[in-house]
């Protein structure tokens, strides 16, 4: 398992964990992030993501990102 920040672009990765406080969790489950579901990461700007979820596109910061493992 590795965090979601070091997916490559274009890569698409299956959720296996999300990490975090269940506050945090609950948002990444609101935004899709949920475990057994397919990502990939679509773009990287200045450390944040842009990540393909559930046929939308979503950014997240690298904090964020690092409580994704895959």
């Amino acid at each position: 398992m590795m965090p979601l920040s070091l997916a490559g672009r274009g890569e698409e990765v299956i959720i296996r964990r999300v990490g975090g406080s269940p506050e945090v969790r609950q948002h990444l489950e609101n935004l899709g992030f949920v475990p057994g579901s397919l990502v990939s990461v679509v773009n990287t700007l200045g450390g944040n993501l842009i990540v393909k979820v559930k046929e939308s596109r979503v950014a997240i910061n690298d904090d964020m990102a690092r409580r994704i493992m895959v």
